[in-house]
């Protein structure tokens, strides 16, 4: 018993002289002062629902696995089949022609009759992005597909695709529409035979539950939607001095883009004198310079097409609009180069000065190459250089919150972006960069989706040294500022920016505005020239962590324990020999036995025991008890050998019993010994760790001997159960460095440090994952749940191993061996 005593007197130490030498190294290379960073929180004015996952859930989206039923997909060429083989007209069961699909809130205040062919609820900042689709007969057949129509092969049934969040989806619809004394209710098109503008926001309204829901969106939103670009938007009594650069360089590489005027409180699309309408969404056209010759002089002026969706007479009636006098000033060959004709259209052409003075609010929909056809993409004077990844933000492991909470925002995803040329014409040779966040919804459990997060993001500069680091730590953002950052954190689909940022390195941080913010996104960068992005993550594997300085620096792994020698081992040998069966083998049973037993014995059975008793549990292995029991003349049958060796291994629970296994005695009171201190406490109040009254559970103590069973037996020889023991000892010890409180549990924001001290480096998808699986819904982690972290992950990075025999970082596995493996584990 000395022997293994001293065993954990020796690793102890130097765990903890490790860990308080680090420490102190890493103070040593802190310099500077602490950033003082406030971010700030605002909210929409109109609160957004996002389509709920019961919608995307059979909206033409590919399944996931094949034990998910294909009849959940509505599949538009099989259902007209079906129709046009029984001659029925398809009525849609997913979206019924009732009040439902409406409204949500209230009952609609009129008699609604659903017809099928032979806007009123504020929406026509949809229609002012389907009428952008219609300039463009490439962006208008991906959304609205041709093999359709009310002749052909006509069965009552039609479908329309939308991106959502980054992939494209089909969405099937009847054709009956909401209409009221024959006329259609909402959106229609200015030629009465066509349906098609009515069918897409049907199919859209579908999409996100009802088309009440539809009420208060942006045109950002729909033509996001319609071509799977990045939008951004400006304040014009607040616009960047080269804008008009911005919208030019928009039209050259096919961007649709919209513009409004904020609205009358006490007119619905109140007419300004200059014959705007007021609340209302207009289409950007052309935005170019154009040659004006005057008898005085000669030059070029900026100016820009606008056009109302309604498609009527309701122009701009002020200078350069339709036959006004100046135009006699343009040459002829201009008018035709641009297109000019003065039909009463609702297109009309503005002087850009003019376009700042009478509108408030400009957006733009940078099309990424995936929104348009080759032969599109060919056309483009321009093309956006894209980059995207899709994140989770879980609770207690990677839902850190904004700057403004520097002890968890470091544990959110991180992303870094390189940008190695700047722009063709820029003259400060900077980069432009399009951040874009986009929240996800995919869990939600409501019919009509859930409100909107509050999110945003911070962009921080990184040195080629701050690059060896993955991901980035505290003292990082303790001590760096960010060098730009989205305009505020708000509760909107997307947040979006742009920035000039000279060529380098930069480290993307998003995140809800409050920590524990559940919830998925998508994060995509555009840039003029050419970016490399990737996540900012720990590598998986088996290693010691020691470039991270968020924890193994800190908290290194234990040293790799050593053969325990005689008579160490015989007590260990007789210990094993207790419990095994004939077969000289233990099994789950046996191994829950010993466990549980150490915990009954050894451990308190409820959380109001206080420090005190703890240590009266503890005190015959106390210095100040004397030394242990003597194991060569205890009775192996009293159990004292039992309870002896593994109170020993797995009973590091106060700060007593602390101290005398890791070797610490007064002459040790280092940093390391602070270390301690700051774990424990002599409070006599102070809940220690809980025994449940079912001991360890069956699962746990199964796939401890899975993880060592190599003849998969079911059970453990003696070198086995040795290793096994060896192994619960380290992963106990570690909990007790990061359970601070004696609670019994660790929070999920210490769930990669503790494994990493461990031994095993995970990145967040596998950090989620565990938490997920292992975690209470606060995001704790308990001691038992932690060793079955530990177990699964040591098992399947073996099972990998085993497999990955050129150390390629790949392994093969038939479908039987995969099954065979981890079936067993």
């Amino acid at each position: 018993m000395d022997e293994i005593k001293g065993f954990f007197a020796k690793a102890g130490k130097e765990f903890m002289n490790a860990a308080g030498e680090a420490a102190m190294g890493a103070a040593k290379d802190i310099v500077g002062s602490v950033i003082n960073e406030v971010f700030i929180k605002k909210e929409a004015e109109t609160k957004r629902v996002l389509p709920s996952i019961k919608n995307m859930r059979v909206l033409g989206e590919k399944p996931l696995s094949s034990h998910r039923p294909h009849t959940d997909i509505q599949d538009f060429e099989t259902i007209r089949g079906q129709c046009l083989a029984s001659g029925s007209l398809f009525e849609d069961p997913l979206f019924p022609a009732s009040n439902e699909s409406l409204m949500f809130s209230r009952r609609p205040d009129r008699y609604v009759e659903w017809l099928r062919p032979h806007g009123e609820l504020g929406d026509c900042w949809l229609l002012a992005a389907t009428a952008n689709l219609t300039q463009d007969s490439n962006l208008f057949f991906r959304v609205v597909p041709p093999d359709q129509s009310f002749e052909e092969n006509y069965a009552g049934i039609f479908h329309f695709c939308f991106w959502q969040y980054g992939k494209w989806v089909d969405v099937v619809i009847d054709d009956r529409l909401p209409t009221h004394r024959g006329e259609l209710l909402y959106m229609n098109s200015a030629e009465k035979n066509e349906f098609w503008s009515a069918l897409l926001e049907k199919a859209y309204a579908k999409l996100h539950g009802s088309y009440e829901a539809l009420k208060g969106g942006s045109t950002c939103e729909a033509m996001e939607d319609f071509t799977g670009g990045v939008t951004e938007w400006y304040d014009l009594k607040e616009a960047p001095s080269n804008l008009f650069s911005i919208l030019a360089k928009a039209v050259e590489r096919n961007s649709m883009m919209g513009c409004s005027l904020e609205p009358d409180p006490n007119v619905l699309e109140a007419e300004t004198q200059e014959g705007l309408i007021r609340g209302h969404a207009y289409s950007i056209t052309k935005v170019c310079m154009i040659d004006i010759v005057t008898p005085n002089r000669t030059g070029r002026i900026p100016m820009i097409r606008l056009r109302n969706p309604w498609g009527n007479e309701a122009e701009w009636n002020g200078p350069w609009s339709d036959g006004s006098p100046e135009w006699r000033y343009i040459p002829d060959e201009q008018k035709e180069e641009i297109g000019l004709n003065f039909d009463r259209d609702g297109e009309f052409w503005m002087s850009f000065q003019d376009f700042l003075n009478h509108f408030d609010r400009v957006e733009i929909c940078n099309l990424c190459p995936d929104s348009a056809m080759d032969g599109q993409q060919n056309a483009c004077k321009r093309k956006w250089e894209t980059s995207m990844f899709e994140g989770e933000w879980t609770p207690g492991v990677t839902a850190g919150g904004c700057r403004n909470f520097l002890e968890t925002f470091w544990h959110n995803p991180q992303y870094v972006i390189t940008l190695e040329d700047p722009d063709e014409e820029d003259d400060d040779g900077k980069c432009t960069v399009l951040v874009a966040l986009m929240q996800k919804n995919r869990r939600s459990k409501r019919n009509l989706g859930m409100e909107c997060l509050t999110i945003g993001f911070a962009i921080y500069h990184l040195t080629d040294r701050d690059m060896q680091t993955r991901p980035q730590g505290l003292n990082f953002f303790k001590y760096h500022a960010s060098v730009a950052r989205s305009p505020h954190f708000i509760n909107t689909r997307e947040v979006t920016a742009r920035f000039k940022l000279p060529p380098g390195h930069y480290l993307i941080v998003p995140s809800t505005f409050d920590p524990n913010e559940e919830g998925e996104f998508i994060i995509r960068v555009f840039s003029e020239t050419r970016n490399n992005m990737e996540e900012n993550d720990d590598h998986v594997g088996y290693g010691e962590g020691e470039n991270n300085d968020n924890n193994a620096r800190l908290y290194p792994s234990m040293p790799s324990p050593v053969k325990p020698v005689d008579p160490q081992r015989d007590a260990l040998q007789r210990l094993f020999n207790s419990v095994a069966g004939s077969d000289m083998e233990v099994d789950w049973m046996n191994l829950k036995r010993i466990l549980d037993h150490s915990l009954r014995d050894d451990l308190p059975k409820s959380s109001d025991i206080s420090a005190h008793t703890q240590r009266e549990n503890f005190a015959p292995l106390s210095k100040e008890n004397g030394e242990a029991p003597n194991a060569t003349t205890t009775a192996l049958d009293g159990g004292n050998i039992v309870d002896t060796l593994i109170s020993l291994i797995c009973g590091l629970c106060n700060k007593n019993t602390l101290d005398d296994m890791l070797g610490l005695d007064e002459q040790n009171n280092t940093a390391s010994q602070r270390l301690v201190d700051q774990i424990t406490t002599d409070d006599p109040n102070n809940s220690v760790m809980v025994a449940t009254p079912e001991g360890f559970s069956k699962d746990v103590c199964r796939s401890m001997v899975a993880m060592l069973d190599a003849d998969k037996s079911g059970k453990l020889g003696f070198e086995e159960f040795e290793a096994l023991l060896t192994d619960i000892a380290k992963w106990k010890a570690v909990f007790k460095v990061y359970d601070v409180y004696r609670t019994g549990w660790i929070d999920g924001f210490q769930l990669r440090a503790a494994l990493s001290s461990a031994g095993y480096h995970l990145n967040n998808r596998i950090l989620n994952a565990l938490v997920h699986r292992y975690g209470s819904r606060d995001g704790k982690i308990a001691f038992d749940d932690f060793l079955m972290c530990t177990v699964k992950i040591k098992t399947y990075m073996d099972i990998f191993k085993d497999k990955d025999t050129e150390n390629t970082e790949t392994a093969t596995f038939t479908m039987d061996e995969w099954i065979e493996s981890t079936i067993y584990s």
